[in-house]
């Protein structure tokens, strides 16, 4: 009988600790050579967020293991930044070839958002037509959703406030000077508008 009272007490004890392990701040150590991996930023109960420093790893709960009183992962940080640049380096790749001049763009509302007018690597600017406006948008505000296409991060109430429109008939260059035909498309590959501010 007082073993298995001991017992009970045991499990009521360790249950919440273990339960808990995978909180934010928790550090995690490599099994391999229990070097530090990184650090759980976060855990919706499915997927603990491991921040190595370099990369933000998304890692199902399973696949950390308490050993010796610390939480661990069956690899090191190099192998995990590693695994993360090179899907980073996928990513990227898919997003270079959808980003393209005449590519046509949803919102993150999942709204149609318009089409990519003309792009401008140098200065960083992708200049989209939505609506009878433009707008000038850089890089790192577009990404493709779930199903590979091309999105713009913003809603497009956010489009619509960031859109400068464009009277009939109205001359528009990029900031390079070339000339682009905002009824059919970019006359040139570079564009940056002159007369649109990005959005930040």
């Amino acid at each position: 009988m007082k073993l298995a009272k001991l017992a009970l007490v045991a499990t009521t004890f360790f249950a919440p600790f273990a339960a808990n392990a995978q909180d934010a701040g928790t550090t995690v150590y490599s099994q391999i050579d229990d070097s530090t991996v990184g650090t759980i930023e976060s855990n919706d109960g499915a997927t603990a967020i491991l921040d190595t420093g370099a990369y933000k790893a998304p890692l199902p709960v399973g696949t950390y293991a308490q050993r010796e009183g610390k939480w661990t992962i069956n690899a090191t940080k190099e192998q995990i930044d590693g695994m993360m640049a090179a899907q980073a380096a996928e990513a990227e790749k898919k997003l270079n070839a959808a980003l393209v001049v005449g590519a046509k763009t949803t919102s993150a509302d999942a709204q149609y958002a318009g089409t990519v007018l003309a792009i401008d690597g140098a200065a960083d600017q992708i200049l989209l037509k939505h609506g009878e406006g433009l707008v000038s948008l850089k890089r790192e505000h577009f990404a493709l959703d779930g199903s590979g296409q091309l999105m713009a991060l913003f809603t497009e109430e956010q489009l619509d406030e960031f859109t400068t429109e464009v009277p009939e008939g109205a001359e528009v260059r990029t900031a390079s000077g070339d000339l682009v035909d905002f009824a059919g498309g970019a006359t040139s590959a570079s564009a940056a508008s002159a007369t649109t501010g990005a959005a930040e």
